[in-house]
C-alpha cells in the first residue's frame, strides 16, 4: 500500500469530514455523550467546515492519500493563539497550533500517525513556526504518549468545550527550529 501526505485541497473537504466522523469519537473521553460529539463534528468537523479551513490562508490541512481514501489528517493554524491561558504558558513564538492530528484506527501501529508527524512539524517549519502547541485531553493516555514521543512536553492547561461538557486539555508543546 502507498500513502503520500500530501497539501489538502477543496476537493477534500468532504472525505475530510467522513475521516473526522470515524477519528474525533476515539479522541474523546469515554464519558462524552454521543450528542456532545454529534454536535461538535456538525459544528466543527463538517465538510462545509473543511471547505472555511481550506480556503482560510493561515490553514494548512495535511491528508495521507491512501490512494483508495484518505487515512489521516492534521491541521496547523498558524496564527496567534486565541486563548488566554494558551498565549500565556507558550515559549516558542512564533508558534502554529497542531489543531487536529487524527488517523484512522484500521492504520494505527502502522508507522502512520508518525509519518503525519514528521510531515506536518516540517510543513510548520516552512511556515516559520518557531514551535508548534497542541491542546489534548488529560484523559487521552494514548495521544499523550504519543505526543510525548513524538517531542512535545506539556506546558499548560486549558479548557475545551465538547457541547455541553467542559473538558480540561494539556497544553503541549515542542521547538521546531
Amino acid at each position: 500500500m502507498t500513502e503520500t501526505i500530501r497539501t489538502a485541497t477543496e476537493n477534500d473537504a468532504g472525505a475530510l469530514a467522513r475521516l473526522a466522523a470515524v477519528t474525533f469519537p476515539l479522541a474523546c473521553p469515554p464519558g462524552s455523550s454521543p450528542e456532545d460529539i454529534a454536535a461538535h463534528l456538525r459544528g466543527t468537523l463538517s465538510a462545509e467546515k473543511f471547505a472555511q479551513y481550506l480556503a482560510d490562508p493561515d490553514i494548512t490541512i495535511l491528508v495521507i492519500d491512501g490512494g483508495e481514501g484518505l487515512h489521516g489528517y492534521s491541521m496547523l493554524v498558524y496564527r496567534p493563539a486565541q486563548d488566554p491561558a494558551v498565549a500565556a504558558a507558550l515559549t516558542l513564538l512564533p508558534s502554529a497550533e497542531l489543531s487536529k492530528c487524527y488517523v484512522h484506527p484500521e492504520h494505527h501501529g502502522l508507522g502512520a500517525a508518525a509519518r503525519l508527524m514528521t510531515g506536518t512539524l516540517e510543513r510548520a517549519t516552512t511556515m516559520g513556526a518557531a514551535g508548534v502547541w497542541l491542546g489534548v485531553n488529560s484523559e487521552n493516555a494514548k495521544a499523550i504518549r504519543f505526543y510525548e514521543k513524538s517531542g512535545f512536553r506539556k506546558i499548560g492547561t486549558k479548557s475545551f468545550r465538547l457541547g455541553t461538557t467542559l473538558e480540561h486539555d494539556f497544553v503541549m508543546e515542542l521547538a521546531v527550529r
